[in-house]
């Protein structure tokens, strides 16, 4: 019996049918094949695990690395009333016994989990209790060394197979070239290779490099030539903010965002922003997951991304509803210059990081030997204030700390609030006119905390808006009432770091930083580095050419309106996409003149009875597939 996704579709999400390779991925999960899903950013990733779990028995374990992100579909999900939870650090231990618990009976349909709870004992033992539809991995490329964003808690995923044999394997990713795509394949143990693409070409989105040396007036001309609602993109939280004031105050309507502030203004701004009270968000590079709004008309960075993989990802956040769109990327002239620095920051001196492993001890007064399971907020700018450390370098060092496995560094702020009633428990119940909301979340506070008329306790309010039937930046507004008529005293959640010790202090000249989690992860950079570098300094290939090849893509037709292309068209070197039937026969016919081992001119290639277009497209095409060397690349111009 076929299983009748169109209808589960058009039930759920108003949709007649599926676009592109969705259906060919929902039906190779829905049959029990480990599938991998190459999809570039807006092309309805989510679609493609989210239907074939609702027409499946079981809960599909979501694994996925961002806790906004799980948020995000969790609520998107629970509006269209389907159960849905998200399982991470913010949690108190009842709550996560009892999201495990509703999945074991059957009454949740979605489980996101971030891939460190992959590593819990409590939670691999209540797993197998649970009937699993299959597992879906997000951001799948985080599971290869070769990626542009590894990550070594997501190589647990594979070992999920000792817990549920049999159960298959849905990886998605929006970016990732050959290499990745078999690692991905690899590492997730897939029992036979099977792959499904969809063309990473944007028809409508034109990507242009421009290098300058004032990069704000040249945002603030490109702002005035493209209308519409627009991302810029910068590399650090202080540029963040300073760039926003920039722009407004040069009559540009903008607001800004970065991961360190505190959720309820995270919320306005990038509501403000999505609803185009604001034209321009200023962003790091934490905005933008799950973030759906087609009708962005540019994309400016105006710092270089360290990697091609993550500039095709943000700047595919443009032109999403199908019309043009631009993708601008600006780069100064010393711009190689300051990505080797910034390749340095990103691997400080290994002794610099035991360094700073030993100032952190002195910091939270943690003895050797001691520590294991130590878990608290981390005052980031206090340390590095204090030892007089670059916050880059401190940044740079935990990570690979982290990906040593000294400890857990976590940057992305939760929910967790703290509380407490300031009236009795008497006063409360005969507290009157306390709007309905609000009388919901007092008792939802009683039925699921202790003590909170005697200490502070702390709350999820992700777990208090789902008892409710609301949002977390919902919640926060009423406990911010609440706090103001005097009922209560709330703490907002704090956008800190948090730090976890995973074993013991060891002394600084004994933290072992290897090969793997150093030199190999060092040098993957440098290589994104140098491939990000030649896509700036290449001004002889169409840039959305350059993208799509750079993915494994075989191409050949330019977009004929970036720089480049229009570049060309002047000199008369461009040529259309049009088929050209006659390319074959051109192509055995140079293999003919080329078969006597002897150089030959562009003019004896002319001779062929072919038109330049078919001479040109046949040259590039060898060059492409390696029929002939690429010393013969000066026959483009014949």
């Amino acid at each position: 019996m076929t299983t009748d996704y169109r209808s589960i579709l058009r039930q759920y999400w108003g949709y007649d049918d599926f676009r592109g390779i969705q259906r060919d991925i929902i039906e190779s999960i829905g049959s029990g094949h480990d599938t991998l899903g190459l999809m570039p950013t807006g092309g309805g990733k989510s679609i493609t695990f989210q239907v074939p779990a609702l027409a499946m028995d079981g809960v599909c374990i979501v694994i996925t690395p961002l806790i906004s992100l799980m948020k995000d579909q969790v609520d998107h999900l629970r509006r269209i009333s389907i159960p849905a939870y998200a399982l991470h650090s913010a949690l108190s231990h009842n709550d996560q016994v009892q999201i495990l618990d509703n999945c074991i009976f059957g009454q949740i349909k979605f489980l996101y989990v971030s891939p460190e709870r992959l590593s819990s004992q409590f939670f691999l033992t209540k797993l197998r209790h649970i009937k699993v539809s299959f597992i879906c991995v997000d951001e799948a490329h985080c599971i290869s060394q070769w990626g542009y964003d590894f990550r070594p808690s997501y190589l647990k995923i594979g070992e999920l197979r000792q817990h549920l044999p049999g159960c298959a394997i849905l990886a998605l990713t929006a970016t990732a070239t050959p290499d990745v795509v078999d690692d991905i394949q690899d590492k997730l143990g897939f029992k036979e290779k099977r792959v499904f693409r969809m063309s990473f070409r944007r028809k409508n989105l034109t990507y242009i490099v421009r290098q300058t040396g004032d990069i704000i007036a040249e945002t603030l001309h490109i702002l005035s030539r493209v209308n519409g609602s627009a991302i810029i993109y910068v590399s650090s939280r202080r540029k963040n903010k300073e760039f926003c004031k920039l722009l407004e105050d040069n009559g540009v309507s903008a607001t800004y965002y970065h991961a360190g502030l505190d959720m309820a203004v995270k919320s306005r701004h990038q509501t403000d922003w999505h609803e185009g009270r604001k034209r321009v968000i200023v962003a790091t590079n934490a905005f933008g997951m799950g973030i759906d709004k087609p009708d962005v008309r540019l994309v400016i960075h105006i710092d270089v991304p360290t990697s091609i993989e993550a500039y095709f990802q943000e700047a595919g956040r443009a032109g999403r509803d199908g019309n043009r769109a631009y993708a601008v990327l600006l780069a100064l002239r010393n711009t190689r210059k300051e990505m080797k620095k910034r390749l340095a920051h990103s691997f400080p001196e290994k002794e610099k990081i035991r360094d700073i492993y030993e100032h952190l001890a002195y910091f939270f007064e943690i003895g050797t030997g001691m520590g294991k399971g130590y878990k608290t907020i981390f005052a980031f700018d206090k340390f590095c204030f204090i030892n007089k450390y670059s916050p880059f370098i401190v940044d740079a060092a935990l990570r690979i700390l982290e990906n040593a496995g000294y400890l857990r560094y976590e940057t992305e702020p939760d929910d967790s609030s703290r509380v407490k009633f300031l009236v009795g428990r008497d006063e409360l119940y005969t507290l009157r006119e306390v709007p309905k909301e609000e009388d919901e979340l007092i008792m939802a506070l009683l039925r699921r905390h202790t003590g909170l008329f005697t200490d502070y306790g702390y709350i999820s309010q992700d777990t208090m808006a789902q008892a409710i039937g609301t949002t977390s930046e919902r919640v926060y507004m009423l406990l911010t009432d609440l706090r103001r008529k005097g009922i209560l005293d709330f703490i907002p959640p704090r956008s800190e770091p948090r730090l976890t010790y995973l074993i013991d202090r060891v002394d600084g000249k004994d933290v072992k930083i290897s090969h793997e989690v150093y030199d190999d992860l060092r040098e993957v950079m440098r290589k994104h580095i140098d491939a990000i570098m030649d896509y700036i300094d290449d001004t002889t290939t169409c840039r959305q050419l350059q993208l799509i090849r750079y993915f494994g893509e075989k191409a050949y037709e330019p977009c004929g309106t970036c720089e480049v292309c229009i570049e060309r068209k002047k000199r008369g070197l461009f040529f259309t996409g049009e088929q050209l039937p006659e390319v074959p026969a051109c192509k055995e016919a140079i293999m003919q003149i080329l078969a006597d081992g002897k150089q030959h001119t562009p003019a004896e290639m002319s001779t062929l009875p072919f038109s330049a277009s078919v001479r040109r497209r046949a040259i590039h095409e060898m060059i492409e597939d390696e029929e002939i060397d690429s010393d013969t690349l000066h026959f483009w111009k014949i």
